[in-house]
């Protein structure tokens, strides 16, 4: 059960979505549009016993109040 990260077309929203099927529909959380765009999903990885990412290893410096609003997962 995989999860998805997708961009809704109406708002913009960036989401992840946990999809139990290909066949499934998935609607925007913000605003129930179904047209989203799935997006190339970067994934994390553990190496030397400490975390790290395509997006780096920590949100140093960044302004969002969440990784969720920065896109750091």
């Amino acid at each position: 059960m995989p999860i998805y990260e997708y961009t809704c077309k109406k708002c913009q929203q960036a989401f992840e979505e946990l999809v139990f099927s290909s066949s499934e529909k998935v609607s925007c959380p913000e605003c129930g549009s179904k047209s989203v765009t799935k997006e190339m999903s970067v994934f994390g990885f553990k190496s030397g016993g400490k975390f790290s990412s395509a997006h780096g290893d920590s949100c140093d410096g960044c302004s969002k109040g969440s990784c969720s609003g920065c896109g750091h997962h």
